[in-house]
């Protein structure tokens, strides 16, 4: 099952019957992204997501048929938030996708960015990031922040993204590429892209999966703007595309005039 539609929140919204469709849909279209971003400019950026739902795709993607038509060699990979934990902790994204992922693929190790959220001064690591991400996309053709080819992202049930929380200073963002963010609400410090340079990306692919989801999901694409409560909302690219790839447990609670 597949359902596509344009949705008021500026973007594209493409449901599927569940999960395992859901993967699947976000591989093919990784693997398109890619194969675009090399034909047009020789290589493939991409931002990957924490979470458990991308968990699925990413052993896809260490697979075959996906394995080999990925351009491994000319890709490089970057996370678009991490939590405050060394990079073998079972809570960071980078481990997630080192052990689902990364690991299995060819991918040269001085192409794979690593946000290094462990450190003590988190500000500083944030700075170092911005300075690695501005290195890799050098040179960079204007004062405005890089263009990722691809971004994926998920989606809380409390409406966050990356590690963009509700109420959080992060959201006020509108210089720096990569901040420090405190969640009251979880106790805990993170690393996170900001809105200036998510909004620049190429594409932007949310997956969204689980009925937990479907709250959230609905006020975001059909409710108020608030983006302070609902920070996904803060995600509109520039001149890029924005997909919500949806299964059918998250979109249950959109209506007709969306589906």
């Amino acid at each position: 099952m597949q359902r596509e539609r344009t949705v008021e929140h500026a973007g594209e919204l493409v449901v599927q019957a569940d999960p395992v469709a859901l993967a699947q849909e976000a591989a093919e279209r990784f693997v398109r992204y890619a194969e675009e971003a090399v034909t047009r400019l020789g290589r493939f950026t991409a931002a990957l997501s924490g979470g458990s739902t991308p968990t699925r795709l990413y052993s896809l993607l260490a697979a075959e048929p996906y394995c080999s038509r990925l351009p491994w060699q000319k890709t490089h990979v970057f996370w678009g938030d991490e939590r405050a934990v060394p990079p073998t902790h079972l809570n960071s994204n980078f481990h997630t996708a080192h052990t689902t992922l990364l690991s299995h693929v060819p991918v040269p190790a001085d192409q794979i960015h690593r946000m290094q959220a462990e450190r003590a001064d988190l500000d500083v690591a944030a700075r170092d990031y911005e300075a690695e991400i501005a290195r890799a996309f050098a040179p960079l053709p204007s004062d405005e922040p890089p263009a990722f080819d691809l971004i994926l992202l998920g989606l809380g049930a409390d409406g966050h993204t990356a590690s963009l929380f509700p109420y959080t200073h992060a959201l006020q963002e509108t210089t720096r590429w990569v901040t420090p963010n405190y969640v009251p609400t979880l106790r805990t410090h993170r690393l996170t892209l900001t809105p200036p340079i998510l909004n620049r990306a190429e594409t932007i692919l949310f997956l969204v999966s689980g009925s937990d989801k479907a709250v959230a999901l609905q006020a975001i694409l059909q409710g108020p703007t608030d983006p302070e409560r609902l920070p996904a909302q803060l995600i509109r690219p520039v001149t890029g595309r924005l997909v919500w790839l949806v299964d059918k447990a998250a979109a249950s609670r959109l209506n007709e005039r969306t589906l």
